[in-house]
């Protein structure tokens, strides 16, 4: 009886496992299909940006004489508003005849079968990603934003304009600052007067390229430390005390961003960054001191 009594105890104990590890499997396959369901969510939302990026390139290569000759061989021309802004400084200030840009000495050529049409396709593509850059910003919001709590929702009001904003700035900064300083810059470096600037239209895109896209994804630098903050990863405490660390990787930042050794182009660049750099300081600040107040209503309460 003794022994029959034991089995019993055994084969009950034996089967309330099995059934837990039934429902912790059920659990598991709960957790896997909504995981995946995340993933085909986050899918379509991409799939959105990508067409809506699709129909901005369809504009592009359409208006394309316009883009090409106006835009994308913009600093090429001593006429562009960069360079016409550098004369008119040198007209009220004696800032030398060197700062007045009356000409760019170089020849864009094409030495590819395709170049001309990889040109106005890659090109036309850039200016797609730009322009279709704050509905992708929508679309990873409208993902997230199911996942975050009304008050964090409520913080984060805004997200698409500040961050579609800054990404324009720095577009705009890139190509209307930086791209003709570095065109005047390297068009008129010379190690001898026998070799002439003959640039392929490629290295003219990707540089324009480049520098632009690098400044405007740079100038989201107060989103990121915001939401860096949010998280709790990084504090005002910690950018005051390696601020000068932080200025360090800037001037690097402007030295890989700027295709030139130029002391002034890279100050350029610089001066921006460290200013952004202070405002998200200032965000990272208030960020804190709502959680502070927040942490004391909540021991008051």
């Amino acid at each position: 009886m003794v022994f029959l009594f034991f089995n019993l105890i055994m084969i009950e104990n034996s089967g309330k496992k099995l059934v837990e590890a039934i429902k912790n499997k059920g659990k598991n396959l709960e957790a896997e299909m909504s995981f995946f369901e995340h993933l085909e969510v986050l899918r379509w939302h991409l799939i959105r940006a990508a067409i809506a990026v699709m129909i901005f390139m369809g504009l592009a290569w359409t208006f394309y004489d316009f883009i090409f000759n106006e835009i994308i061989l913009g600093p090429k021309k001593a006429t562009f508003w960069t360079y016409r802004m550098m004369c008119l400084l040198t007209e009220k200030i004696d800032l030398g005849s060197d700062f007045c840009v009356k000409e760019i000495p170089i020849q864009i050529i094409n030495i590819q079968m395709a170049g001309q049409f990889t040109l106005q396709m890659n090109s036309s593509l850039m200016i797609g990603i730009m322009i279709g850059f704050p509905y992708l910003l929508y679309e990873i919001w409208r993902f997230v934003k199911p996942a975050l709590s009304e008050e964090e929702r409520n913080s984060a009001t805004g997200f698409v304009f500040y961050a579609s904003l800054l990404f324009a700035l720095g577009v705009l900064f890139g190509y209307y600052i930086i791209t003709p300083l570095s065109v005047n810059f390297l068009a008129n470096w010379q190690v001898s007067e026998q070799i002439a600037n003959q640039i392929t239209i490629s290295s003219y895109l990707s540089s324009i390229a480049t520098i632009t896209l690098g400044t405007g994804i740079i100038f989201e630098l107060p989103i990121v430390i915001y939401i860096l903050s949010r998280i709790g990863i990084m504090t005002p405490q910690f950018m005051r005390t390696y601020r000068k660390y932080a200025f360090i990787i800037i001037l690097i930042i402007a030295a890989i961003v700027t295709p030139t050794a130029d002391a002034l182009t890279m100050l350029t660049v610089t001066f921006p960054l460290v200013l952004l750099y202070e405002i998200s300081i200032f965000i990272a600040e208030g960020v804190q001191k709502r959680k502070i107040k927040k942490e004391k209503e909540f021991f008051n309460s």
